[in-house]
């Protein structure tokens, strides 16, 4: 898995500069830059159809154990929360992994970014964007299964619109490249 550049909107033109573990400042190396969709689709997707994947096989591991439906919608949305959640935060600990002396530091800064991210996206999603989406649409559509597809793809749609705007915020303020843990340190 590779790291993933920010928007060319949101980079600077300067090489950027990561400590290494031993304490060495290097230039990371420019990597082509991925611009608009193309770019969200790369970040986003794969996550995506992890946390699809691993819903359906925690749905159909379930129902080896029950038939009731709750237990087994239960264990399909922890999969798909644990498919989804991994890809970024695989991803983003590559990415930290740069801009970090240590490992350590390099966790800490996922878990803050990943918040970042996604918090607010997944509280709106969770509680009213996604519940609302597919109420309307099972109501809207005349066959219950495409009134839940669109209902999940409206979701999504605000769901990454959300996500997305986060990324921008951390990307465009220092927090994801470690810019500003850097000028902190300099003003010590």
């Amino acid at each position: 898995m590779t790291t993933i550049d920010p928007p060319a909107a949101i980079t600077s033109t300067a090489p950027a500069q990561a400590e290494t573990p031993s304490g060495t400042t290097a230039a990371m190396s420019a990597a082509p830059e991925r611009r608009g969709l193309v770019f969200w689709i790369v970040r986003y997707l794969p996550a995506e159809v992890v946390g699809t994947a691993a819903m359906v096989i925690g749905g159909l591991l379930a129902t080896m154990w029950t038939e009731a439906a709750p237990l087994i919608a239960l264990a399909a949305l922890v999969g798909e929360i644990i498919g989804f959640y991994a890809v970024p935060a695989v991803t983003i600990f590559i990415e930290q992994r740069h801009v970090t002396v240590t490992r350590r530091r390099a966790v800490g800064r996922t878990a803050v970014l990943l918040v970042a991210e996604f918090g607010a996206a997944e509280l709106l999603d969770t509680f009213l964007v996604r519940p609302a989406a597919l109420m309307l649409g099972v109501w809207l559509v005349p066959d219950p299964l495409w009134g839940m597809l669109a209902g999940k793809v409206a979701a999504d749609i605000v769901f990454y619109a959300v996500a997305a705007g986060a990324f921008t915020v951390t990307a465009t303020t220092g927090l994801r490249d470690g810019r500003r843990a850097r000028a902190r340190e300099v003003k010590r």
